[in-house]
């Protein structure tokens, strides 16, 4: 197996701008195509070296429940008739522009 300069995560570190941290599967992460391609070991972006990824513009109460929804579709992405998760009324404009610009 040829080496890569970048190395491999088995999890991954998501950050709001207001500092909260979430820990993931890379696997998991990776429904983001945003978080896919700054995780790219090819591409030249900082976040595939540390498998960190800081998203300024995404508060910690959104970037919690894009994470809680990673895990939701991870999970039942072979299953049928899947109940819709629960989202506040109030979070529903961020959590758009939180999708549009995770490539979600």
């Amino acid at each position: 197996m040829a080496s890569s300069s970048s190395p491999q995560f088995e999890f991954v570190t998501l950050v709001s701008g207001d500092g909260f941290e979430f820990v993931i599967p890379r696997s998991t992460a990776c429904i983001s195509g945003t978080i896919r391609r700054m995780l790219e070991p090819s591409s030249k972006f900082s976040e595939a070296l540390t498998g960190r990824c800081t998203l300024e513009n995404i508060s910690g109460i959104v970037l919690e429940k894009v994470c809680e929804y990673f895990c939701y579709n991870e999970k039942n992405k072979n299953q049928g008739n899947v109940p819709d998760m629960d989202i506040p009324p109030e979070l529903c404009l961020e959590l758009l522009m939180a999708a549009d610009y995770l490539d979600t």
